[in-house]
């Protein structure tokens, strides 16, 4: 029999009228573009795949992934949206125009008071070598591997304090044991 799933209190059987659905992207709002390109491009090696504009609303949708070495892409901006809609992990970062040239603007990053979202998770090949490309980047640390009780897991901010874990999978078998 193959898993499918943990048990607890309140789940439920997926239901036919649910298959196909998939988590497609997760959402952040973000104060200056050009930063949170850098960081995201340059640091996490994502590639954007789309840039959406709304004129009339101003604002800005900006669609990357983490590129797989195997991935084909669409060329087409028609076919490479269908395509982006279409994925599993993709961050959509919006930009509402003109917060980049507003003093003092931020968004709340979710950890602050009242706590709401939290972070969003990147796995890495080797946490070790992870954290020194970090730390030749100068990005900040809200947790290093060593620090508290939860060991091999780093939790570092993006531009707009958003947190991310990092981890590496294969040391994190004994989690929750």
């Amino acid at each position: 029999m193959s898993f499918t799933g943990e048990n607890y209190p309140g789940v439920k059987a997926p239901t036919k009228e649910s298959a196909g659905f998939r988590l497609n992207h997760t959402m952040l709002r973000i104060k200056n573009p050009e930063k949170s390109l850098a960081f995201y491009t340059h640091v996490l090696g994502m590639t954007v795949l789309r840039r959406v504009d709304f004129e009339e609303m101003q604002f800005s949708l900006y669609f990357l992934t983490k590129m797989q070495p195997d991935q084909i892409v669409p060329e087409d901006k028609s076919d490479r949206t269908v395509w982006t809609f279409s994925q599993t992990g993709i961050l959509e970062l919006t930009h509402n125009w003109g917060t980049e040239n507003q003093d003092g603007f931020a968004y709340h990053d979710g950890n602050a008071q009242p706590q709401g979202f939290g972070h969003i998770c990147f796995s890495v090949p080797d946490l070790d070598l992870a954290i020194s490309w970090f730390d030749a980047n100068n990005v900040t640390y809200v947790k290093r591997p060593e620090q508290g009780k939860m060991r091999d897991v780093a939790f570092i901010k993006d531009i707009d304090s958003y947190w991310i874990e990092i981890v590496e999978a294969a040391r994190l078998s004994r989690m929750g044991d």
